[in-house]
């Protein structure tokens, strides 16, 4: 498995049934004690959460998560709730809730099944199954059309292949010819193409096709996206692209997004705190810092306000 960049570690001495009682204080207190939910949840790994929550039960004979939910609101209970899962029934949660109801959510479609890895995307479909009784592949097909659903399908398909320690040149340079060719060079694109080679070869392989690709096309492969396709498209390409070169860097552009908009879509910004903070959190906020010139913490600081930002604070673990 990949290395490791949490900002959210196991506490050391850790103690479930005093975290329990003091969660179960809080919100007992007058006006609830928002600061220590936040201390406590925000600073405890998924599994320490985990056994909270049970030691929660046998004390308060009620579940945890349907506390809280009634203790919060707004998008600190959001964020909170998000803690209370799994990062892949996190996962899995908000790619059910973007296809639920009316109108498809895409962008979260798009960012969670463009960014996760073979690994990832197994047990995303696993839990996914489990939980809400359904199959990923058919909830997407039925709530997506043309290529862009062909993309999804062949991404939670999991065909990419596994990185081989063989660097072949000989595919690198028929993949590159075949993007060229498929796309910039000819009149339309052959999408289909440009799909088959994105979702089914390896991530070191596509750097490589990338690099290549520029010796044979006037544009850069993101350039080439732009001119060829649009919409949901051509935002999936382009994640895709993004995450192959930098995945930590794609995260770190869209939390700057995220927060600079006009009423910061709080959404965008939990979901990539809670499912990336014991993953790679700590590597998004050094390429945070580099591309923005400020750091993930001022930003937060800047364009969030209460206990939310409280909360986001302590899962950013400190400023650079």
């Amino acid at each position: 498995p990949e290395p490791i960049f949490p900002t959210v570690v196991p506490v050391q001495d850790f103690n479930p049934a005093r975290d329990a009682a003091r969660i179960e204080t809080a919100i007992k207190t007058k006006g609830v004690d928002e600061q220590t939910i936040i201390d406590i949840l925000t600073r405890r790994s998924c599994e320490q959460r985990r056994e909270i929550a049970s030691e929660y039960e046998r004390l308060a004979k009620r579940d945890l998560a349907a506390a809280l939910k009634g203790a919060l609101s707004g998008p600190l209970e959001a964020l909170m709730l998000g803690l209370m899962k799994s990062t892949t029934l996190y996962d899995a949660s908000e790619l059910k809730a973007s296809m639920k109801g009316l109108g498809t959510d895409e962008e979260t479609l798009i960012e969670i099944l463009c960014s996760r890895s073979n690994e990832e995307m197994v047990d995303i479909k696993r839990v996914y199954r489990e939980t809400f009784k359904k199959d990923l592949d058919k909830d997407v097909a039925g709530d997506t059309s043309g290529n862009f659903a062909k993309l999804l399908l062949a991404l939670v398909q999991i065909k990419r292949d596994e990185p081989s320690n063989v660097v072949d040149y000989e595919k690198i340079d028929n993949d590159a010819r075949a993007l060229y060719e498929a796309g910039v060079k000819r009149k339309g694109t052959e999408v289909t193409t440009w799909i088959s080679i994105m979702s089914e070869r390896s991530i070191p392989h596509l750097q490589k096709v990338f690099e290549r690709y520029k010796s044979y096309s006037p544009y850069d492969m993101k350039e080439s996206i732009r001119k060829e396709v649009k919409g949901d498209l051509e935002k999936s390409f382009l994640t895709l692209v993004e995450c192959f070169e930098n995945k930590q860097l794609y995260f770190a552009n869209r939390l700057n997004e995220a927060m600079k908009s006009k009423g910061a879509k709080e959404k965008v910004v939990t979901r990539i705190m809670v499912s990336r903070c014991e993953l790679d959190l700590m590597k998004i906020r050094s390429e945070f810092k580099r591309h923005h010139k400020r750091s993930l913490y001022q930003t937060i600081t800047e364009h969030t306000k209460g206990d939310y930002q409280k909360a986001l604070l302590s899962l950013c673990g400190g400023d650079d």
